[in-house]
């Protein structure tokens, strides 16, 4: 026969686990120093101002013409 579980145990055990997740991707994103974050925007900008720069064509303006 089976291992009998309480399961009132079992939803808090597992409610505990989710809270420790949703904690250490907390820590990730949000535990960085200044100068990391500097680092990242950086970068991104670059990122974005080459792929700007490769573009065939250039983008439409986002109000329609009426």
């Amino acid at each position: 026969m089976g291992e009998v579980i309480n399961l009132r145990r079992a939803r808090k055990q597992r409610a505990r686990a989710e809270a420790s997740a949703r904690a250490d991707q907390n820590r990730q994103l949000f535990g960085r120093t200044a100068a990391e974050k500097t680092r990242d925007a950086a970068e991104h900008a670059r990122i974005e101002a080459t792929l700007d720069g490769a573009r065939l064509e250039t983008p439409e303006p986002d109000n329609p013409v009426q």
